[in-house]
C-alpha cells in the first residue's frame, strides 16, 4: 500500500521538449516587409551572436521580405549577400506570391498595390512622381523593365516548408486536418484562422509568421514570430539549439535601433 501511494505522490517527469537536430543552431527571422535598417541591424546582431557558439549554424527567413516597408528592393539584395556568407534559406510569403503573380494580370497588380506594392516598386529605382503619373495598364507594361526577369527568378526560387527536428518552418501556417507532406501551398501561404484556432498537438511545433502578435507567440504547438516590423518598428528572429529558445530582436524607437536579447520564451 505504502509503496503505491509514494508511486502515486512521485513527482512526474516533465514532456521531452522540441528540439532542432543535434549541433545546429537555427536564427528564425520574421516579415521583414520592406525594412531594411531592422533587418540590416538583425543580420549584425545574429553575426555577433553567432561568434560565441561553436556549433554551426543556419538562418530560416520567413517570407514576406517584401511590401509595406520603404526597401524590399534593399531588403532583396542584403539576403542575396548574406547567402554568399552562410546558409540562408528562405521562405516563400503570401506577398512574394502577390508581387509576381503581379506580372501576370493588371487586377492582381492593382490588388498588390493596394496591399504594399506601391512601395515595393518604388523601392526598385522608379520616382513618386514618375509612379504617380502611370496608369495602370502603364505601369503593368512597364513593371518587366523595372523588375528585371533575374530578381523574380529568384523570388519565386523561394521554399515553401522547411522541416527540422521537431520544428516545422512555413510563411502562414499549415492545415491542421492534412498530415505535412500533404500541404496545399495556398495554405502555407495564406492560412489563417483555421491554423491560428487549432488548439491540439501538429505534427511539429509550427514556427510561422504572416499573423502579426505583439509578441511572439509560443502557443505550444506553434510560435508566431511575425511581430509586425513596418508599423510596430520590431522584428524579431528566434533562436534555436537543442531543446532550448530565445530571441533577439531590432527595435526601432525615436529614429535609433537597439538589439534585444530575450530569454526562452516558454
Amino acid at each position: 500500500m505504502l509503496d503505491a501511494l509514494r508511486q502515486l505522490l512521485r513527482p512526474k517527469p516533465k514532456g521531452r521538449l522540441p528540439t532542432v537536430p543535434a549541433g545546429l543552431r537555427y536564427y528564425v527571422i520574421g516579415d521583414v516587409h520592406g525594412r531594411l535598417d531592422l533587418f540590416d541591424a538583425l543580420v549584425d546582431a545574429i553575426e555577433e551572436d553567432d561568434t560565441r557558439h561553436d556549433s554551426e549554424s543556419e538562418i530560416i527567413l520567413l517570407g514576406d521580405l517584401v511590401d509595406r516597408g520603404p526597401d524590399s528592393a534593399g531588403v532583396i539584395a542584403r539576403t542575396r549577400e548574406w547567402q554568399q556568407q552562410r546558409t540562408v534559406r528562405v521562405l516563400a510569403g503570401n506577398h512574394e506570391e502577390m508581387f509576381l503573380e503581379a506580372f501576370e494580370k493588371p487586377d492582381v497588380l492593382r490588388h498588390f498595390l493596394k496591399h504594399g506594392g506601391r512601395e515595393t516598386i518604388m523601392s526598385y529605382g522608379i520616382s513618386r512622381k514618375q509612379f504617380n503619373a502611370l496608369t495602370l495598364d502603364e505601369l503593368f507594361a512597364m513593371l518587366p523593365q523595372i523588375v528585371p526577369q533575374s530578381e523574380r527568378d529568384y523570388i519565386a526560387s523561394f521554399e515553401e516548408m522547411i522541416v527540422a527536428g521537431d520544428y516545422l518552418f512555413v510563411h502562414a501556417g499549415i492545415d491542421p486536418s492534412a498530415p505535412i507532406d500533404a500541404q496545399k501551398r495556398s495554405d502555407m501561404l495564406w492560412i489563417r484562422d483555421r491554423f491560428l484556432n487549432h488548439e491540439g498537438p501538429l505534427e511539429k511545433v509550427v514556427v510561422h509568421g504572416h499573423t502579426i502578435f505583439d509578441r511572439v507567440m509560443d502557443c505550444g504547438n506553434r510560435i508566431g514570430i511575425d511581430t509586425g516590423a513596418f508599423r510596430s518598428g520590431v522584428l524579431t528572429a528566434l533562436v534555436l539549439e537543442a531543446d532550448q529558445r530565445r530571441i533577439l530582436q531590432a527595435c526601432e524607437s525615436d529614429g535609433r535601433i537597439e538589439i534585444f536579447h530575450g530569454e526562452r520564451t516558454t
